[in-house]
């Protein structure tokens, strides 16, 4: 039988010295952009060919991408990466010292099932990567940490956001993603990491199964406690991809940037946007959103449609620009119409023009003040699914 540890994330308010420099545990941006790399260049286009090519280009993406972190360190944007999404969960609370509800019912239908649980609280990165240590394989000749893959040790992790869920990942990233210079031999050729250990979601906020749909919602994951521990128990890993960025941070269902003035209307802001080697915008006209998308939760916005159809297991990644363009009728008059460029491929570059540009990664506010790469890591991570 398992051993299962039920892991919540706590908030800053729980204790001093939360995830990531003295934070919140629930994962998210910091508030300043510092990546400098790019995730590189391949051909691409909406084309099965040019995607084809775009496929053999990852090592040189993150090899590009990683440029502008230590060998054994962390960036400074990765230590200040947690610091923001307490707050701004719609809790207003990651979690208090009593274990949620959910949290209970779970641990109890795993228990009576026969699995060893351990229900942990974790509220800095330290803690958190205390319970990732348990999912670590044998020692390696080369001396790389590695996942077990044949571990009898299953993780949940409790999430009242996408951002705490994103918290776990990033340090899963970071415990076992090799350095460029340690890349080993039996690593696939267009990734940067091995297979990361498959974790279970369990939602705390009922709400986001609905109307604000989570990630956990649009993977069409269990939401009850019993069948989330039925998952853990019976289920098989589902391989989703997962976009890393320069700033040492990952993204697992989108980012949106641009804002919106106090009566709602869109801000303009302009910035170079490339996807791969398809130029969406050279950064000299003026922009109402970008949306880069993993999953769909970025999709839409308002009642425009930016994505089409962003596939988490598709190997790719969507990315959409909404650009007012003014056009004449046939009697002369001017009128806006909203245009959205959409393209695919294997990395995604957005380079602001001017000022800072607020934007949502996983439901966590920033702003972006430099040079932002993301690149997709296939099958990267995995979830417990029925």
């Amino acid at each position: 039988m398992y051993d299962v540890v039920l892991l919540t994330l706590g908030s800053e308010r729980d204790a001093p010295g939360g995830c990531g420099s003295g934070g919140a545990c629930c994962g998210g941006a910091n508030g300043t952009d510092t990546g400098q790399a790019d995730a590189g260049q391949s051909s691409t286009d909406q084309t099965s060919t040019d995607q084809a090519d775009a496929d053999q280009t990852s090592t040189d993406q993150a090899d590009a991408g990683k440029a502008n972190q230590t060998e054994t360190g962390e960036t400074s944007e990765d230590r200040a990466d947690a610091l923001r999404a307490s707050d701004q969960a719609d809790t207003g609370q990651c979690a208090t010292e009593r274990p949620r509800v959910p949290v209970l019912a779970c641990a109890d239908a795993l228990t009576a099932r026969g699995a060893r649980v351990e229900m942990v609280t974790a509220r800095s990165d330290a803690e958190i990567d205390a319970v990732l240590a348990r999912l670590d394989g044998p020692a390696r000749p080369d001396g790389l940490t590695w996942p077990d893959q044949d571990s009898k040790t299953r993780l949940v992790v409790a999430t009242a956001s996408d951002g705490q869920l994103r918290a776990v990942l990033r340090r899963l990233v970071r415990r076992y993603a090799p350095a460029p210079s340690k890349r080993p031999a039996d690593l696939p050729g267009n990734r940067t990491l091995p297979d990361l250990p498959p974790v279970a979601v369990l939602p705390l906020d009922p709400a986001r199964g609905g109307t604000h749909r989570d990630l956990a919602a649009q993977l069409g994951l269990p939401r009850d406690p019993a069948a989330v521990a039925a998952a853990v128990l019976d289920g098989t890993p589902r391989r989703l991809d997962l976009l890393r960025n320069d700033g040492g941070s990952v993204t697992l269902d989108g980012a949106l940037l641009g804002a919106a003035d106090d009566t709602g209307r869109p801000l303009h802001w302009r910035a170079r946007v490339e996807v791969d080697d398809t130029i969406l915008s050279d950064g000299t006209e003026p922009l109402l959103a970008c949306a880069v998308g993993n999953a769909g939760g970025y999709a839409t916005l308002n009642d425009v449609t930016l994505l089409s159809g962003p596939d988490p297991a598709d190997g790719q990644v969507e990315v959409a620009v909404a650009v007012p363009v003014v056009v004449r009728s046939a009697w002369g008059r001017k009128r806006v119409r909203l245009e959205v460029r959409r393209a695919r491929g294997r990395a995604v570059s957005v380079l602001p023009r001017e000022g800072k540009v607020p934007y949502l990664d996983d439901g966590v506010e920033s702003e972006l003040t430099r040079k932002r790469s993301w690149w997709i890591e296939p099958g990267a991570w995995a979830v417990w699914s029925n």
